[in-house]
């Protein structure tokens, strides 16, 4: 049977604008007929891929790019001196063999060619592209098409084998993720603020003659709220896009802690809002991925001064168990981090430090890779 990792976290957020949309108003969505705060699956994924840089290797981390043919040059150039006034051309000839399109940058006169979207390469692709150009440039041998295909089929990033690679002119070459995240949402209402603001001009206000009056003045919206975050982690088809199953308790390892420590950019110099969640579960599953949202469906009400946190996790447990009792969806294991005491926390699983949780899921998964059943 399959095995999925499930996370779950409760988290505080201050004051804050992580994630804006087309106004620069904090994101939103109406659940359960309620206007909660909401930041969005990619802005939390972005953060996550960010996070990676300070726990992996270079090489072990994806770069998503229009910019290929340049990035590829690059390289074929680092590697092959003697071919730097053709690299360009040699990148060009790569992504057209690979049947990936190329075009002129708008506005960018003798810039190199880019792809019309995104695309994901990690390190090693990128690596082994280059080889492949500079062996036939050297060589005046065509490129071989299968070989270049191959490349974009191995070797993926842990971000790449987490999050996937859509590659529009080549279905063949993409990658299906393993790992869905869910768009983070309060468990409670929440409403948009506003902070009017003004800057001093320093030199102005130094001066008896002028006026004390702001150099500029504005708004910016915020919200603030506790948030119910999910994110799920297919591990059989990760050890399919890593092609081991060390790699791919390493890859779970980093995921889970990035995801449950990492914390979007938006406007943070403004509002310092680098909180840790107050509770985050883990479980490990043979049945199906299982969000545990529908805990908050109703709203967690306000309560006087008392605040969202404490009632989140308690809802969260109720559902838990209703889910357990009525479907038989029992984790095989799960663990809890927690800040605080309480016999909600303590039903949700076994408790365990931060440190030890990325060890103690893979522990738990271990025995169900390839190769592993005796590590």
């Amino acid at each position: 049977m399959s095995t999925y990792v499930d996370i779950h976290v409760i988290q505080n957020l201050p004051p804050s604008c992580v994630n804006r949309d087309d106004s620069g108003s904090p994101k939103s969505a109406v659940y359960g007929g309620v206007r909660r705060l909401r930041v969005s699956s990619q802005s939390w994924k972005r953060a996550t891929r960010l996070y990676f840089n300070d726990l992996l290797d270079a090489k072990d981390v994806g770069v998503r790019t229009k910019r290929v043919a340049e990035l590829l040059a690059a390289r074929i150039t680092e590697d092959a001196p003697d071919l730097a006034g053709s690299a360009t051309k040699l990148a060009e000839e790569v992504f057209k063999t690979a049947r990936i399109k190329l075009s002129p940058p708008r506005n960018k006169k003798d810039a190199p060619p880019e792809s019309g979207y995104l695309l994901f390469l990690s390190t090693s692709q990128v690596e082994r592209l280059a080889e492949l150009a500079i062996a036939s440039a050297h060589s005046g041998e065509a490129l071989d098409a299968k070989a270049v295909k191959k490349v974009f089929k191995e070797a993926h990033a842990v971000d790449i084998a987490l999050f996937g690679r859509m590659v529009a002119d080549d279905t063949d070459l993409n990658v299906d993720a393993a790992c869905q995240v869910a768009h983070a949402i309060s468990t409670h209402a929440a409403e948009n603020e506003y902070d009017f603001f003004t800057a001093v001009d320093d030199d102005k206000s130094r001066s008896e003659e002028e006026d004390a009056g702001a150099g500029m003045m504005g708004t910016v919206e915020f919200s603030s709220a506790t948030m119910y975050r999910y994110a799920t982690v297919n591990v059989d088809l990760l050890r399919h896009n890593l092609g081991d199953s060390e790699a791919t308790l390493r890859a779970l390892e980093v995921f889970v802690r990035g995801f449950c420590l990492s914390m979007p950019t938006g406007k943070q110099n403004t509002f310092a809002n680098r909180t840790v969640p107050e509770t985050v579960v883990v479980t490990v599953r043979e049945d199906q991925p299982v969000s545990l949202v529908g805990a908050f469906e109703e709203a967690v009400p306000a309560q006087g001064a008392h605040g969202y946190v404490a009632r989140s996790v308690e809802a969260l447990a109720r559902h838990a168990a209703t889910i357990e009792d009525n479907y038989g969806l029992e984790p095989l294991r799960s663990f809890v981090v927690a800040l605080t005491d309480s016999d909600a926390v303590t039903s949700l699983g076994e408790r365990v430090s931060f440190t030890d949780l990325p060890a103690q899921v893979r522990e738990a998964v271990s025995p169900r890779l390839p190769g592993q059943e005796q590590a």
